[in-house]
This record gives structure tokens, C-alpha cells and sequence, in this order.
């Protein structure tokens, strides 16, 4: 059955290829892009065949005008929304001392306050109708865990993942599904195109660049070498788009593309 799939995060790598992959395979795919994101890192395919299926949409995760205003106009046009797929932020990298609290509030709304206003705008319908999925990426955390310079990005990826099973626990009785992805990289574009967060107190990182010299340059170099490659990213999003075509009770509440062992929980992917 064809499916309404908003995909949150249609400017990047990751996020265009799933949009593709979903229009590909029959379904309507809602393509979110942030009107301040001015050369989207994705490229969505051409407006012909599956681009009929392909709809580019204003989306500022951040603004919660601006979500309710998305949903509302897809659920105008299309009736209902079965789908969401999750974003994944960018990657805060330098030391911990060196980002203000402002920032480290920002990155907690890019990446879970972001997820929670589109749940809020997107759940109802689906709990009324009985019937829905949310799709969240969860990048592999065991790359991170313990790294230097890394660390609010470990615990950024590890909230997301604590997140998405509760509202797992919380919405079976609902109907509502949940699948976390967890894709054997750490960001979700290819190795040049890494979105990063840096610190704003150049002082403080100037500091820790005295005592640890060539440190940072070797965590970029790190997060290049994990990020996604061209075949992972296809692979990342035709899972996605298994997941969402896959019927109601057979979908996997854990899967990590390329090894089928790990899928766990509701069922296996068909």
C-alpha cells in the first residue's frame, strides 16, 4: 500500500536519498527542507516519474510554526500522514569546555526538541486513525563513546536512541509503530560534506589545542573516515523505504543495514 512519509531531513545526504528511495517504491514522499538551508547538501530527483511522488516542502524543525504549518498542509493535500522519518543533527566536535550553554541548548533542540515538535504535530492523527510509523536514524554510537571531542555528540545519539524506544513502548497500544535505523556510521553525509558544530569560545579551544596539538584535526579526520560512503547511503535509504512498504506488525523496532541479524523487536524486514 502506498504511504504519506514525511522525511524531515531532505537536505542532506541521507535524507534526499531515503525521499528518493520512497517516491521510487510508490509512496508520497514529503521532502522537508529548511528554508535556511540555501545549497541542500541531497539532491532530490527530477520533477518526472518518481518526482511525481516527490514533493519538496518548507520544513524548519526548529520553528514550531513552521512544523505545524508543514503538517498541516500535507495532511490538507494528502488527508493523513503514515510516516515520519527522522533527521539526524549535525556533529558537535571540540572540546566541552569551549561550547557556551547556549550553544549545547541548541544542539539539545536540533536534535530532540526538534523530534518532539514534529511528533507532537504528526501523532494525533495517528493515534486516532490507529495507524502510523515513526522511522528514526540512530547513527552508530560506539565510534563516539569515549572519543575526545566527541562527546556531546555521543550523548546527543544516545538521548535520540532512549527517546525513540520509549515512544516505541509508549504508542504500541495506539497502533503507532517505531523502527530505529542504525547505520554503521557516524554522520549522515558522505565524508566531505560533514555538518559539524564548533565551538564558539575560540580561547578555550586554543587552550586544549596547546596541550593536545593536532587534535582536532585528527577527530576530523576520524569523522570523514566513518562518515557515509555512496553505497551506504543507498543502502541506508532503501531500508528505510523497506521499513515504511513493510505491512503493519512485520516491521523490526531495531535494524542496521547490511547486517540482517541485527533486526529485533516487532519483526523482520520482508
Amino acid at each position: 500500500m502506498s504511504q504519506i512519509v514525511l522525511v524531515t531531513g531532505a537536505s542532506s545526504d541521507l535524507g534526499a536519498a531515503t525521499a528518493n528511495a520512497l517516491a521510487g517504491s510508490g509512496h508520497t514522499a514529503y521532502a522537508g527542507i529548511s528554508p535556511a538551508v540555501v545549497h541542500p547538501v541531497g539532491r532530490l530527483a527530477e520533477p518526472s516519474g518518481r518526482g511525481a511522488r516527490l514533493r519538496p516542502i518548507s520544513l524548519d524543525v526548529a520553528d514550531q510554526r513552521s512544523v505545524s504549518t508543514a503538517v498541516g498542509d500535507i495532511l490538507a493535500e494528502a488527508g493523513r500522514i503514515d510516516a515520519v522519518v527522522h533527521a539526524v543533527g549535525p556533529v558537535p566536535r571540540g572540546p566541552l569546555e569551549s561550547f557556551t550553554p547556549y550553544q549545547l541548548a541548541q544542539i539539545y533542540d536540533a536534535h530532540v526538541l526538534s523530534t518532539q515538535r514534529v511528533n507532537r504535530s504528526v501523532l494525533p492523527q495517528m493515534r486516532q486513525r490507529q495507524e502510523g510509523l515513526l522511522v528514526w536514524v540512530v547513527p552508530a554510537n560506539h565510534e563516539a563513546e569515549g572519543a575526545p571531542y566527541l562527546a556531546l555528540h555521543s550523548e546527543a545519539v544516545t538521548m535520540i536512541d532512549h527517546l525513540a524506544a520509549s515512544y516505541a513502548q509508549e504508542l504500541i497500544e495506539f497502533g503507532v509503530e517505531t523502527t530505529i535505523v542504525v547505520p554503521g556510521f557516524l554522520v549522515p553525509e558522505t565524508g566531505p560534506r560533514v555538518r559539524t558544530v564548533h565551538p564558539d569560545d575560540a580561547e578555550t579551544v586554543q587552550a586544549y589545542e596547546g596541550r593536545y596539538p593536532g587534535l582536532v584535526h585528527r577527530v576530523d579526520s576520524k569523522l570523514a573516515e566513518h562518515a557515509l560512503t555512496g553505497a551506504e547511503v543507498t543502502l541506508a535509504a532503501q531500508a528505510i523505504a523497506a521499513v515504511v512498504g513493510s505491512p503493519k506488525g512485520t516491521r523490526p523496532l531495531r535494524i542496521a543495514p547490511g547486517r540482517p541479524s541485527a533486526a529485533s523487536g516487532q519483526g523482520a524486514v520482508r
